[in-house]
């Protein structure tokens, strides 16, 4: 989904002017649009379904982190007593 320079940067004139086109071009190509402000960069646009995409996979890489730094720390038990305590676990609850 990278941006197009010539298609995907719009200033926040053409938003206010053109909003329906603006948010048109960022449902149909799925692309984010940039918002400039006195000719830089200050927000983007983004489709719904896009961003959603893109936060599950942050936090996903999120926990990958975390499973990755406890590896390193040696924070890690075999499978079996994994299992095994997952099992102890759910005769309790059951």
């Amino acid at each position: 989904m990278p941006v197009s320079f010539t298609k995907d940067i719009k200033s926040v004139s053409d938003l206010k002017k053109k909003t329906s086109e603006v948010f048109k071009q960022v449902h149909e190509t799925g692309r984010p649009i940039v918002i400039t402000v006195n000719g830089k960069p200050d927000s983007i646009l983004l489709d719904v379904d896009v961003f959603e995409k893109k936060l599950k996979a942050f936090n996903l890489a999120g926990l990958l982190t975390e499973g990755e730094e406890d590896i390193r720390e040696g924070n890690v038990e075999s499978a079996d007593d994994f299992m095994k305590e997952l099992k102890k676990r759910a005769k309790l609850q059951g």
